[in-house]
């Protein structure tokens, strides 16, 4: 039997208080304990909108519909908008998440500030936007974060530092095919990273006949081996529209014998000493615009 580790991102104000309690209770009815990674600050989702001259940006917005599944409100933040404050607004939604037996952990401090400068970042600056995170984690849940998971799956040398700083034993930073340790310079980082190995719902929706109808039916073709995974979704995705295509895709993976868990039950089943040590690297994914932390072969 494979193990599946499902990691929630949480971007935005609306996926927290909208998307997260359908979540919550979509994996209540099944008895599913995930991982979910919160942003915790400001939500500038409007400030998203610099990206249109990335390639590829405006291929993915045209085909997942961002206007649909964020609404204009989303969109106007940071813009014609203030940007509110998701750890303030959402805290008794996270801690209900949390009381129901997720496991909680940080995504980012703010989303479009960290996804669109932390690769060009020094490290005074990475650390005080981790910090923020970290402070207003502990303010809400009155414990410490479990795990991390970056946002944009866009990390650097300094962030990477900081997790073992922070005594995690694990993360979810990025993409590749099989957990491994991260190595900074010439030092090998104590931490596993559990990278994303399935694609998301948007890298896949709008690409060769893909739709919100057979979309599971394509992550399940890629799940049919024995082979333990990390599949990413989007709680202002798959717990909003997708919600439908998510659900048979959840009760897809219990009929292939497949055993769902959060990332930290899918670390507890690795070997750390045994695996690879492999160096911070950047890469493309399709469906994905602009690169991205991968693992380096």
């Amino acid at each position: 039997m494979a193990r599946i580790a499902l990691k929630v991102d949480v971007d935005t104000l609306r996926g927290t208080v909208q998307g997260v309690p359908r979540l919550v209770d979509v994996f209540a009815r099944r008895g599913i304990a995930a991982t979910f990674l919160f942003s915790l600050g400001p939500d500038h989702t409007g400030w998203a909108l610099r990206r249109v001259l990335r390639p590829g940006f405006l291929s993915k917005v045209s085909r997942t519909s961002v206007v649909r599944h964020y609404g204009y409100r989303t969109l106007m933040y940071g813009v014609l908008l203030p940007a509110p404050d998701i750890g303030r607004r959402g805290a008794a939604v996270l801690q209900a998440c949390r009381r129901a037996g997720h496991e909680c952990g940080i995504h980012t401090w703010d989303h479009v500030v960290w996804q669109d400068n932390v690769r060009r970042r020094d490290a005074v600056w990475t650390r005080g936007q981790m910090a923020r995170a970290y402070e207003r984690f502990e303010q809400v849940f009155g414990e410490r974060p479990a795990t991390h998971g970056a946002a944009g799956w866009q990390m650097n040398d300094a962030a990477l530092r900081q997790i073992d700083v922070w005594g995690m034993a694990y993360a979810s930073d990025g993409r590749g095919t099989a957990p491994y340790r991260p190595i900074v310079g010439a030092e090998p980082l104590r931490h596993v990273q559990l990278p994303t190995t399935l694609p998301t719902f948007d890298e896949l929706i709008g690409v060769d006949g893909i739709d919100e109808d057979n979309v599971a039916r394509k992550v399940l073709s890629l799940t049919e081996s024995a082979r333990d995974q990390v599949f990413t979704l989007h709680a202002e995705l798959e717990g909003g529209l997708f919600a439908p295509a998510f659900q048979a895709l959840l009760d897809g993976w219990r009929a292939q014998g497949h055993q769902l868990v959060s990332l930290g039950e899918l670390f507890r089943s690795v070997d750390a000493a045994r695996l690879p040590v492999r160096p911070l690297a950047w890469g493309t994914v399709p469906g994905r615009s602009g690169e991205l932390i991968v693992a380096s072969s």
